[in-house]
């Protein structure tokens, strides 16, 4: 048998090449399988879970989603945040009309309006002049002082107090204001003052107050296209659950209290299963109690901030009237809601209770497209 020359051999090489590049870019064009968005609906009352509707998967084929299961619920953090600023306030050891410069190794200004002081009040309704356009998110060793010296992260058109505006840059400064005023950090405040006493085993950014093993538990959030958004199966992929410090370093060791406030995302880290939420809704539903105070409980939850047509930005109609950490929506039937809204990593979620009816609703969908029109996920989600 004869053996092929060498220009045989090149073209035969040439031959191969093209036929591997072909038969990887056909794999390539087969879409990957993923999983099936998971959609919850829990409805509640005061005493039990009234009915639960399920479906879907928990970010992996084949394990369907259950109601303890962990998620990272987004903006819905802000209000068990609330909470906790509240049962320190009860404490007398944070006062919302403050200077947040008490409880601060530095003084917080907005530069437009130096002598102007910026308080707790001011931040939990979103009326501090804190915008989002610069990055709230920090390295572990990063502060929140030179962030907030830049006149780029401030309204320079409103002094604070008079103007509404929600920014997710609030969360921080509100988490720095705990640290400072207790010398406790973050995610282990919220769990000793909300999430241990409610016997809900939830946590910010895997930090203080969920079980061992609780992480493995977790929806993993991915985007349409099943990618990776946050929170992987396999633990091995997104190790660090904070931003690492400058060096890439993830030793907590590195976050010093009072001064970062970012890295338990306050703003939106908080993982908590739909039962979990239920167990928030039920103590909103007794106005407070076991936690806080009908006092307390009705300055949380009051009309701190209602749009006027020129006070604020409502976002085309989004928001409308806030609280302290409460988010208040009428429905299309014009029953009023207190509860929140979140919306990141490809989930929508929506937490409300209804103070007349004594009923409330948990939903959130993952996967969602991110053109998909932003809704309050009550009458429907996303």
């Amino acid at each position: 048998m004869n053996k092929p020359g060498a220009f045989g051999r090149i073209v035969a090489a040439v031959i191969f090449v093209a036929a591997f590049c072909s038969a990887s870019q056909a794999q390539n064009d087969i879409p990957k399988p993923t999983p099936k968005p998971a959609i919850v609906k829990i409805s509640f009352d005061r005493k039990a879970i009234i009915h639960s509707d399920l479906s879907g998967e928990a970010g992996v084929i084949g394990r369907n989603v259950k109601a303890d299961d962990p998620v990272r619920v987004a903006s819905i953090s802000k209000l068990v945040v609330a909470l906790a600023v509240m049962r320190l306030v009860e404490q007398e050891r944070l006062n919302l009309d403050a200077d947040i410069g008490t409880y601060l190794p530095w003084n917080v200004r907005n530069p437009a309006f130096p002598n102007a002081p910026v308080t707790l009040r001011q931040l939990l309704t979103h009326r501090s002049g804190i915008r989002d356009t610069v990055d709230y998110i920090l390295p572990l060793d990063g502060e929140l002082a030179p962030v907030l010296a830049n006149p780029q992260a401030w309204e320079a058109q409103y002094p604070p107090g008079s103007y509404f505006k929600y920014a997710n840059l609030n969360s921080p400064l509100i988490a720095a204001v705990m640290e400072g005023a207790t010398g406790e950090r973050f995610d282990r405040l919220v769990a000793r003052l909300v999430l241990e006493p409610l016997k809900i085993d939830a946590c910010f950014n895997w930090g203080a107050g969920c079980s061992a093993g609780r992480r493995a538990q977790a929806v993993t959030l991915l985007r349409t296209n099943g990618d990776l958004a946050r929170d992987a199966a396999i633990l091995g992929e997104d190790p660090c659950p904070v931003a690492p410090a400058s060096d890439g370093n993830c030793d907590l060791k590195r976050y010093v209290l009072g001064k970062n406030g970012s890295s338990f995302s306050p703003q939106g880290g908080l993982r908590i299963s739909p039962n979990g939420l239920v167990r928030i809704g039920q103590l909103m539903l007794d106005r407070g109690k076991p936690l806080l105070s009908k006092k307390s409980f009705a300055e949380m939850t009051r009309v701190q901030w209602q749009f006027n047509g020129a006070n604020g930005d409502d976002e085309n109609g989004y928001f409308l009237r806030y609280g302290l950490g409460v988010h208040l929506h009428s429905d299309s039937k014009g029953q009023q809601w207190l509860g929140h809204v979140g919306e990141a990593y490809a989930l929508r979620a929506g937490f409300w209770v209804n103070m007349r009816s004594k009923r409330g609703i948990v939903r959130y969908v993952t996967m969602v497209p991110a053109d998909t029109a932003i809704g309050h996920c009550l009458e429907f989600c996303p």
